[in-house]
């Protein structure tokens, strides 16, 4: 009988992370003049400085920055670590996506603050969206989407991965994401998915790249993880399990602040920590 019990509680599990309410919370990543970026992303970017903590026992500042309150929005979250001022962001991270209503006014802005403009405006290769992209001071790239007014303008993040069809498998298996579109551009050698939990003008997605031939990338030590809210960390971790990912911290409360959390590797080892929703409404009063 015992096969069978298990088999229904896989299925439990798997089942109930459909309808586990998840959110993307917030993109970690280091920087190495905290001042700076924050700068950069309030006078070019138009981002809010959420919130600062300073952790010296540890020797790190973190800041939260984005367009509304951590409860409902999808914010960046830069880690400072003291004497670190520069970082290899690595081959396998893409970009920071971010919806404006004027892509070129927001162009000219970053110019006028000093801001690197790798991509000037114009529509994507192949449709119809006009894009640009810049850098912030460490180099991370930021993609510009032209869009109409949208609740979520901290709006995608995007990862390359070596196998499409096994990431997308098992983002919609462990983290219960929605495949919300995909699309194959055979002349420029590259397929993407966008990964999420609702409308792509309405939430934040995950747009994961398949460059053809190409399985493995360099990560580098600049990007760090995403975070997630979910009901339960501990059911989270078995379905992560079960659906092929690597626990890298087993659920359970954080020392200090109680809030309960659990840490994994997707199939391409990029990381994501999931947090549990009460918790995080705690810390954040």
């Amino acid at each position: 009988m015992a096969p069978t019990s298990n088999t229904v509680t896989e299925q439990n599990v798997l089942d109930w992370v459909k309808s586990d309410k998840r959110r993307m919370l917030h993109v970690v990543y280091r920087v190495g003049d905290l001042d700076k970026t924050i700068k950069f992303y309030t006078e070019c970017l138009g981002m809010k400085l959420l919130r600062k903590r300073d952790i010296p026992e540890d020797r790190y500042t973190n800041a939260f920055l984005g367009y509304g309150p951590e409860d409902s929005h999808f914010v960046v979250e830069l880690t400072y670590n003291y004497g670190v001022d520069k970082y290899d962001i690595g081959t396998g991270f893409g970009h920071f996506g971010i919806a404006v209503e004027d892509v070129a006014k927001t162009v000219d802005l970053v110019k006028a603050k000093g801001g690197k403009v790798t991509r000037e405006p114009g529509p994507v290769k192949g449709g119809n969206t006009v894009i640009a992209f810049i850098e912030d001071p460490d180099g991370y790239k930021f993609e510009l989407l032209e869009r109409g007014p949208t609740p979520e303008p901290l709006c995608q993040v995007m990862l390359r991965v070596g196998d499409l069809d096994r990431a997308i498998n098992f983002y919609k298996k462990a983290f219960g994401m929605e495949l919300l579109r995909k699309r194959d551009n055979p002349d420029y050698k590259y397929t993407i998915a966008v990964m999420g939990y609702g409308p792509e003008d309405k939430n934040a997605v995950l747009e994961l790249t398949y460059n053809h031939g190409v399985t493995e990338y360099d990560k580098g030590n600049g990007y760090a993880q995403i975070a997630i809210g979910t009901d339960d960390v501990y059911k989270t971790a078995e379905a992560i399990k079960l659906s092929g990912g690597k626990i890298t911290r087993e659920p359970g409360p954080l020392p200090g602040i109680n809030t309960k959390i659990t840490a994994c590797l997707d199939p391409d080892g990029w990381k994501s920590v999931f947090v549990d929703n009460l918790d995080f409404l705690k810390e954040l009063e």
